[in-house]
């Protein structure tokens, strides 16, 4: 009866563990404002940004997380899914305080705006940027004068598409972030002498199915060839889901954090 009873106590410690776990996680998505940007033609771009600890005596850094197509919508709620949620815990929030702004792309829009040839794996970035990406510039823009945002301190990361986004954002604006995080995602290898200035690290599955890690092969020789020293890790066995790892990476974060202009 001992061991029966100590079962039915150790399954009732791991389920009200999981409850907790589920309510911590849905808390935490509270914790971010309720947001839209809509600029003069009539174009929006829902939003949710959270913000650090109340100090005006200091400022803080900002971190765009850029979500994948399935998190695409206005829901505004969708792009929480993956990966941002890591940068939202009360050990991140205490250790490094920040703003994180989590926008979310509307439906058959993208966050990058690439041309690839046929049959190849190169990608080719387009003049002008997508409608959302310039919707997320011009609100960053904003945030840093009305937010205590430190401007030297803007680090941008995303998921595959957002992790193509992460490529065009830096490539477009190279003087604004001081560091990025592409995950499973891929850039144009032309103009890796644009950003070669940027803190990168870079992250994929070695078995990606959906993003060849063949893009991260080709952009890191490009980077390494125009001078840069980014950070990569290709995780070996690894499919789609290389964010899954990527931010729970102590190392990365401290070394994202540690990055200025």
């Amino acid at each position: 009866m001992n061991i029966l009873e100590n079962i039915l106590k150790a399954i009732g410690i791991i389920f009200t563990l999981l409850i907790l776990s589920n309510h911590s996680a849905f808390a935490q998505s509270n914790r971010f404002s309720f947001n839209y940007y809509s600029n003069h033609k009539g174009d929006t771009l829902p939003y949710r940004l959270l913000s650090p600890d109340y100090d005006t005596s200091h400022s803080f850094p900002l971190v765009i997380f850029l979500h994948g197509s399935g998190e695409r919508g206005r829901d505004n709620e969708a792009q929480l899914k993956w990966g941002v949620m890591n940068f939202a815990t009360d050990q991140m929030m205490l250790t490094h305080p920040s703003y994180l702004l989590a926008p979310q792309c509307p439906e058959k829009q993208s966050w990058s705006n690439f041309s690839k040839y046929k049959d190849s794996f190169n990608y080719v970035i387009k003049p002008q940027p997508s409608v959302p990406m310039e919707l997320l510039i011009k609100l960053v823009k904003q945030l840093c004068k009305s937010e205590r945002i430190d401007t030297n301190r803007i680090y941008i990361t995303g998921v595959s598409m957002g992790g193509f986004g992460t490529f065009d954002a830096i490539t477009r604006y190279p003087g604004l972030f001081a560091a990025a995080v592409p995950v499973c995602g891929a850039g144009d290898t032309s103009k890796a002498t644009t950003i070669k200035h940027i803190p990168i690290w870079i992250y994929h599955g070695a078995d990606d199915p959906a993003v060849s890690p063949a893009h991260t092969y080709n952009m890191n020789a490009a980077l390494v060839k125009a001078g840069a020293r980014p950070g990569v890790t290709i995780y070996p066995g690894i499919g789609h889901f290389s964010w899954l790892g990527a931010y729970i990476d102590p190392l990365m974060i401290e070394w994202l954090f540690q990055q200025h202009k």
